[in-house]
């Protein structure tokens, strides 16, 4: 990894999306970390005769990467596929304690995490609730309300960006 992380890239819902994970790499910075709220590649239900559904290719993307990875399993994903991971993972990153979860289940929020991530709905969302902040990505892949988004975490800020922009949709200051 080069130099000391400086944002976390956050997504969810790429669903094995060719397009979805190219246009990440993209949009990631060298010092980002890349956080997936779930449903990374979709090997319960996806649809392998269509030609953006990667999955195998978009693990092996995610083997070979250089940035610090945070991931867990979604609802459509099949933990044998890509194992080592969990439904919830908490973490600290940015001065700040996290924790990632999909968003389908019923996952005990701990009450000293300071950001909440979670995925699963295609809906963006960015709130504050408390002292906690919760946020949902969206997706880039299929979204429900046609926005196409993502977010962003660094040092002074938790945003959601649309994509097609690159505008911000929503922040909060930390």
């Amino acid at each position: 990894m080069s130099g000391p992380m400086t944002r976390l890239f956050v997504t969810a819902d790429i669903h094995g999306s060719l397009n979805t994970w190219m246009t990440i790499k993209e949009l990631m910075e060298p010092g980002d970390s890349l956080v997936i709220a779930g449903d990374l590649f979709d090997t319960r239900y996806g649809n392998y005769s269509h030609t953006d559904f990667q999955p195998e290719f978009v693990k092996n993307e995610i083997q070979n990467i250089s940035q610090k990875i945070y991931y867990v399993y979604g609802n459509c994903d099949v933990p044998s596929f890509f194992p080592g991971y969990g439904a919830t993972m908490g973490f600290k990153a940015l001065n700040k304690k996290l924790f990632l979860h999909h968003g389908h289940g019923n996952n005990t929020i701990p009450n000293d995490a300071d950001i909440i991530i979670q995925g699963h709905t295609h809906l963006c969302f960015l709130g504050k609730r408390e002292n906690q902040i919760f946020m949902n990505p969206g997706t880039m892949t299929n979204p429900r309300n046609n926005l196409y988004t993502y977010g962003i975490i660094d040092k002074f800020q938790a945003r959601i960006l649309d994509l097609k922009t690159g505008n911000p949709l929503s922040a909060i200051d930390l």
